[in-house]
């Protein structure tokens, strides 16, 4: 038996017959998004307009994982290319070293061929939204309230009806 990175054993047949073996391109683009996906700092794969319908597809359900991953695959070797969005934070050169790296040893492990290059575009940065804190949160709520006519027709006075916005968020 032979033992695979994941831990599982395959059996080898030693009076198999010989036959062929053909990779697909979206076997080897999965792989290579997987593990460019893994790595800390990728935001996400491909451009703005694939990642917006990617989310619909995953709102039903069915995502296309090799988004943003191209793949050229021979006889006995394979090319990569992947765009990504970078988190901010991070060094853009040593992330895409990163991902090199990551994207080689899953399709070495796990495809078989020999990888000669594994191109990466660095589309993005990703911005986290802006953190306001509760005290700049306080300051920017109006203390407004509601009020609604008491008494009948339209000369009744006017009454408080309920708490203000600062009360009804909680503070």
């Amino acid at each position: 038996m032979t033992e695979q990175s994941m831990g599982r054993p395959l059996p080898v047949l030693q009076d198999a017959p010989a036959g062929r073996t053909v990779i697909g391109d979206p076997a080897a683009m999965k792989i290579a998004a997987i593990a460019a996906r893994a790595v800390p700092g990728v935001h996400a794969l491909g451009p703005g307009t694939g990642r917006a319908l990617g989310a619909l597809r995953d709102a039903v359900g069915a995502n296309d994982l090799s988004h943003g991953v191209k793949v050229e695959i021979g006889q006995t070797q394979l090319a990569v290319d992947i765009s990504l969005v970078a988190d901010y934070g991070f060094a853009l050169n040593a992330l895409a070293d990163a991902v090199r790296a990551a994207v080689y040893d899953a399709l070495t492990d796990l495809v078989g061929l020999e990888v000669i290059e594994v191109n990466i575009e660095v589309l993005d940065v990703h911005l986290p939204p802006p953190a306001e804190s509760r005290t700049e949160s306080r300051a920017t709520v109006s203390a407004t309230t509601e009020t609604r006519r008491v008494g009948s027709g339209s000369a009744g006075r006017l009454r408080p009806t309920g708490a203000t916005q600062l009360e009804q968020a909680g503070e």
